[in-house]
């Protein structure tokens, strides 16, 4: 009976898809092609392969039913509550020929239901992934491409110009240019810090209420602290970087890398500093080196852009500028992918301190939340911080909910609020 059904169905799902494919809008046959024909008999197919997934959950042929002796006590109700006792034993179990139990079909239907629907997902996901990152490749690397020349041109402009000079050169884009797009973009940000102004920037605040108003003196005094460790750590550390740099090959070579290959030295810049960011990061929050050398950095509980480089000299050593230049010693990148780099690891690490979850940016809730509890989220991608445990915390709270790609201009704070206090 099971079977007829079955068949029925099938045949019911065939005849459809027929019908589908074969009338027009007034009814009328319509004469196909080979490949309307072939995507009708495979649409019939696949409808038919899925009834009979969905139906069938026992392999193997059917069982004979089971004589009861005389006298005994039947032990399974006859219509509704086949496969389940009516008193005694588990729910959801039934017996097989041989006395042993096995899992409810509605049980297996689930679970294998639940697998398709999985690989299905998964499936889905990795096929738009990999079309999307080869168009976007694709696209880039056109652009790339065709203005390599125009490119190329300029930078062997920049080499004539600077013929004999090329430290002079790289001096300019290792540390001048990531320089002035930091304080550039931090000039910004400090308008808005310290006026509130304009409002549809200042309503994207994270910790609503600190840092209002501002400090003054204490931000003075940052800002001193800042410099400091640009002019007086920082470049003299990029300035030994050069040499080292030359030992693997001239970084002011006349050859510009591919977008393919900065693509892979950006891959590889990323996840060397994620390694060295974490565990330096981590070490520093130990009671002893926390004590003397990091909680410099943890006075801003509310961190704002420009105290991304307020540090102790020893923490803006090991925890700020080795985990970025690290990444270019190993590869021997070009001057092009180092400026390129550093510009964008102090964009980055400014979004994360910025106070500010802004529309179509990076979500600096992540760092944000370090600054707020100190014990959690030690690294800037959070994969090691997955690996040990260091993000539960964060993650049963809203700021979790809220780390997200802000893509409308309603402020998280207002779409996903945190709970009420509990007031005594």
């Amino acid at each position: 009976m099971r079977s007829f059904k079955l068949l029925r169905k099938v045949r019911i799902s065939s005849w459809l898809s027929f019908k589908e494919m074969s009338f027009g809008k007034k009814g009328v046959f319509c004469l196909q092609s080979t490949q309307t024909q072939t995507f009708s008999v495979v649409t019939c197919l696949a409808r038919a392969s899925r009834l009979l997934c969905n139906s069938i959950t026992v392999t193997g042929p059917p069982k004979p039913p089971r004589r009861r002796a005389a006298g005994q006590r039947r032990g399974y109700s006859s219509r509704r509550g086949r496969g389940r006792r009516r008193s005694g034993g588990q729910p959801g179990w039934r017996r097989d020929v041989g006395g042993a139990g096995t899992r409810s079909t509605a049980e297996e239907g689930h679970i294998w239901g639940s697998m398709r629907r999985t690989a299905f997902i998964l499936g889905s996901g990795l096929l738009l992934l990999v079309a999307f990152w080869n168009s976007v490749t694709w696209h880039l690397q056109r652009f790339w491409g065709a203005s390599g020349y125009f490119w190329q041109a300029q930078w062997e402009r920049l080499l004539s110009t600077f013929e004999g000079k090329e430290w002079t050169l790289y001096i300019i884009g290792a540390t001048q240019v990531p320089s002035l797009l930091f304080w550039s973009f931090n000039g910004l940000l400090l308008v808005v810090d310290t006026t509130g102004k304009p409002h549809f920037i200042s309503r994207y605040r994270i910790q609503v209420g600190k840092n209002e108003p501002m400090d003054a003196e204490k931000l003075r005094q940052s800002i001193r602290t800042v410099l400091f460790n640009q002019w007086v750590i920082s470049l003299p550390m990029l300035v030994f970087l050069y040499p080292i740099l030359k030992l693997w090959g001239d970084p002011c070579r006349r050859e510009l890398p591919t977008f393919h290959w900065f693509l892979l030295e950006l891959a590889i810049f990323t996840l060397i500093e994620e390694v060295l960011f974490y565990y330096s990061h981590r070490l520093l929050h130990h009671p002893t080196f926390y004590r003397k050398i990091h909680k410099k950095h943890h006075e801003w509980t509310a961190p704002i852009g420009v105290i991304s480089l307020y540090a102790h000299p020893i923490e803006h050593v090991v925890s700020n500028m080795l985990p970025v230049m690290v990444g270019p010693i190993v590869m021997g990148s070009h001057l092009s992918s180092i400026t390129m780099w550093f510009s964008l690891a102090l964009i980055i690490t400014t979004i994360s301190h910025c106070g500010y979850h802004l529309p179509f940016l990076p979500s600096p809730e992540f760092h944000d939340y370090h600054h707020l509890k100190f014990n959690q989220c030690y690294g800037v991608l959070g994969v090691l911080d997955h690996l040990h445990g260091t993000d539960t915390v964060f993650k049963q709270t809203k700021a979790y909910e809220r780390h997200i790609l802000l893509l409308g201009f309603t402020p998280l704070s207002e779409s996903i609020p945190d709970a009420p206090k509990k007031t005594e």
